[in-house]
């Protein structure tokens, strides 16, 4: 079973449809006592990073998210849901993540000239072969609606990236962890064959 958690911030209803439309088996998330019954998780996010940490935090998310990712299950993170995964953020001021992979989340750093939000469809660079992305082609476009970025500490982590005039990293992983900045789910066909990818991946690289 597939869940995908809710802590009042996420685009459940888009997730839920795609995995429907897959074929594949998912639930709502609303207490953290049910992630145990999950052999995948995946964290959806729209909005603020501080605001959406303090729901996990007040929801017990935080907790049951770092306990389901030790235990090695597949754990995807989605736009917001990606951002979460670090250590930090910086929307609208200094925010503690869920530490689950190494790094910060700061503004995009662009001139007054490049709109923000990025918003749209764009393509992105492999940095990685990754089991979510089998058979996916190369130079795909993939939708984003984001003004943040997530710089991991690590290289080893980026899996790709993106160029908005800057060059960012749309794509984080760390063993049977998994981040996007796109929104696979809105992403058509290619989009639904990632999140296909990861519901029948089984963690290991």
């Amino acid at each position: 079973m597939i869940g995908i958690i809710d802590y009042g911030m996420g685009n459940l209803r888009s997730v839920y449809n795609a995995l429907t439309f897959l074929g594949l088996d998912s639930v709502v998330v609303r207490e953290p006592t049910h992630l145990v019954d999950c052999s995948h998780v995946i964290l959806p996010g729209v909005g603020s990073y501080a605001m959406a940490m303090d729901n996990l935090n007040r929801r017990g998310f935080s907790f049951a998210l770092k306990e389901f990712a030790s235990s090695k299950k597949p754990l995807l993170g989605i736009c917001l849901g990606m951002q979460m995964l670090s250590d930090n953020g910086m929307e609208p001021c200094a925010c503690e993540g869920l530490g689950l992979i190494k790094g910060e989340v700061l503004p995009m750093d662009v001139p007054e000239s490049v709109l923000l939000p990025h918003v749209g469809w764009n393509s992105f660079h492999l940095l990685q072969k990754h089991p979510i992305f089998k058979g996916i082609s190369r130079n795909i476009d993939v939708y984003f609606v984001h003004s943040y970025c997530f710089t991991p500490r690590d290289k080893e982590d980026k899996l790709c990236i993106t160029e908005y005039d800057i060059t960012f990293v749309s794509g984080v992983a760390h063993g049977n962890i998994v981040g996007l900045q796109f929104h696979p789910e809105k992403s058509q066909k290619n989009g639904l064959h990632i999140l296909s990818n990861f519901c029948n991946w089984n963690g290991l690289c």
